[in-house]
């Protein structure tokens, strides 16, 4: 059995956070909304811009049908309770109270977008400690469904 070496920096980075794809429809519109608010509109606005800024960003018709896009409806483990959720992950103008919807704002919701199904991510949770998300499922994907300019 071979090893190949990999620097600590870049293991740190494989890790801690998986590959990312974000259509590049998702980019623009998170990235004007992103300059639009204040740095201290909500907590986790820098780790948001962080991860787009990492992603690849791919044309809507391009992104595999196993990637969390936005409007996405996902099933979810939280590895710590083993609790499952399936929520459609939504701007925060969409959400309602409804229980369905996680916004790309929240800690976990900024966690999923992007990643495809079977990651898994750590992510910072209100306050302090981490969670540990397993994406399971994609059940609805727009750009799966055809739908490019929701």
């Amino acid at each position: 059995m071979s090893a190949t070496f990999t620097p600590l920096d870049e293991r740190d980075a494989v890790n801690s956070k998986p590959n990312i794809v974000i259509s590049s429809t998702d980019a623009d519109r998170l990235d004007a909304l992103l300059e639009s608010l204040p740095d201290s509109a909500f907590t986790g606005k820098a780790a948001l811009e962080s991860e787009l800024a990492r992603a690849e960003i791919v044309e809507p018709q391009d992104i595999p049908p196993t990637v969390v896009t936005m409007n996405s409806t996902v099933k979810f483990k939280v590895e710590s309770s083993s609790e499952e959720f399936s929520m459609t992950l939504v701007y925060p103008k969409n959400m309602d109270s409804s229980g369905t919807k996680i916004s790309v704002f929240a800690p976990v919701g900024s966690a999923l977008l992007g990643l495809s199904q079977g990651d898994m991510i750590e992510w910072p949770k209100p306050g302090g400690g981490l969670l540990s998300v397993r994406i399971e499922d994609i059940l609805y994907q727009p750009e799966r469904a055809g739908d490019f300019h929701r």
